[in-house]
Formats: C-alpha cells, structure tokens, sequence
C-alpha cells in the first residue's frame, strides 16, 4: 500500500527508541496493528497519523505525497466526465475557474511523475 510511509514510520519509531508495543500502547491499540502500518498492509486512519506525528515528532508527508498521487489520478476521470451546467447562478459563478485551475494542477502533477 503506503511503502514509502511505511518506512518512515519504522525509521522514526526506531529513532525516537520506542518499540512497536510502545506504539500501540501509546495510541491505544494492539500492536499488530503498528505492525500492519509498518508494513504497508494498511492505512493509518487520521486519528492515528495524527497521534502517531505527535509521539514521534514527525510530519508524515510521504504518507500525504502518496495518498495526493493516488487521489489526483482518481480525479482526473471525474473531473472530464463532470456534467455542464444547465444555468449559472451565483453560487456557481466561480465553478468554471475552480475547475479549469483542478485541470490545470492534475494536468501538472501528472507532467511531472512523467518526468521524473
């Protein structure tokens, strides 16, 4: 799943010198469950990436990059099978932009995993 996270998360527990059981114990949770983190079989849920942040004293952006990856491929299909307007009002004045910029973004973040 996450393996980059992953990684990160078993070097910064290491680092901060706290055992998988410290962890669990810690979040209040079993300690194959850090186990499955550390392994990419599953996904943190925001309360424990959070929680997790705190003890290790770590921002988490592997985690962040990866998910933002994964969910901007999911948005390009969407955004290109998006139904037009039948009327503008106000509440809808500024759609066009907001998504010509959505476009644009998708359309940058994917020329760059391309080249890199």
């Amino acid at each position: 799943m996450t393996t980059q996270f992953a990684f990160d998360l078993r070097l910064a527990r290491r680092r901060a010198g706290l055992t998988q059981a410290d962890c669990a114990h810690l979040l209040g949770i079993q300690q194959s469950r850090i186990s499955e983190l550390e392994t990419g079989e599953k996904a943190p849920s925001a309360h424990e990436l959070c929680a997790l942040a705190i003890i290790l004293n770590r921002r988490f952006d592997s985690y962040f990059a990866e998910e933002l990856t994964v969910l901007s491929e999911a948005l390009g299909p969407r955004l290109n099978s998006l139904p037009q307007l039948k009327r503008i009002n106000a509440a809808t004045t500024n759609r066009h932009r907001t998504l010509e910029r959505l476009r644009r973004l998708l359309k940058d973040k994917q020329n760059a995993h391309d080249g890199a």
